[in-house]
């Protein structure tokens, strides 16, 4: 076993001897909202947004951006489990501006070992092994946080099977502060219809 697992399985087993009435938490979120935001580990929702276990539904990706399984998790968050409100939230300094889909295809191609970032940017270890497969993939990178944000927002917006009704916000987690900045122009655009359907 790896130490890693062990001490998840360690911390795990003290959380459930305390589990009590969470047990009982209602499928659907209680505050009836989703965030879309980034995987990145300096970012945590249940602090920044005051949330507890069955408060929302919080939906991560590389990025926080509105992918398609992004659209699909919220459609079911709509559809299936009544959320009526949705944060799209990016934040400062994120890995995702660090490099481009050229970038990441080319890294990919040469190994599918770590690769390594120093002054002239991303490289590879090497060892070969590596795999044209990337050149299919949209990385949805990011080069300006303010307009990353408003893309997304307007994307799911447009979506056919997003309603017109359901607010959509748009912000940037300021990793620095704590402080969540609005991004206006994604607020605008995410305004809801209200008599929409």
């Amino acid at each position: 076993m790896s130490k890693i697992r062990d001490e998840i399985l360690s911390v795990n087993a003290k959380y459930a001897e305390e589990f009590g009435e969470k047990g009982r938490l209602p499928m659907p979120p209680g505050r009836h909202f989703a965030i879309l935001t980034c995987m990145d580990a300096r970012l945590d929702p249940a602090k920044y947004a005051g949330l507890a276990e069955g408060d929302a539904h919080v939906i991560r990706n590389a990025g926080g951006r509105a992918s398609d399984d992004a659209i699909r998790s919220l459609v079911i968050s709509y559809k299936l489990l009544g959320t009526r409100e949705w944060f799209v939230i990016h934040h400062t300094d994120c890995g995702m501006e660090t490099f481009t889909d050229e970038v990441m295809r080319k890294l990919l191609r040469s190994s599918l070992k770590c690769a390594a970032i120093d002054a002239g940017g991303w490289h590879d270890a090497g060892g070969g092994g590596g795999s044209a497969e990337g050149e299919m993939i949209s990385w949805l990178t990011i080069s300006d946080q303010s307009q990353s944000v408003l893309e997304d927002v307007q994307r799911i917006r447009r979506h056919p099977l997003v309603p017109r009704d359901i607010p959509i916000h748009g912000y940037i987690y300021d990793v620095h502060t704590g402080r969540l900045i609005d991004v206006p122009q994604a607020t605008a655009a995410g305004r809801a219809e209200p008599h929409a359907a």
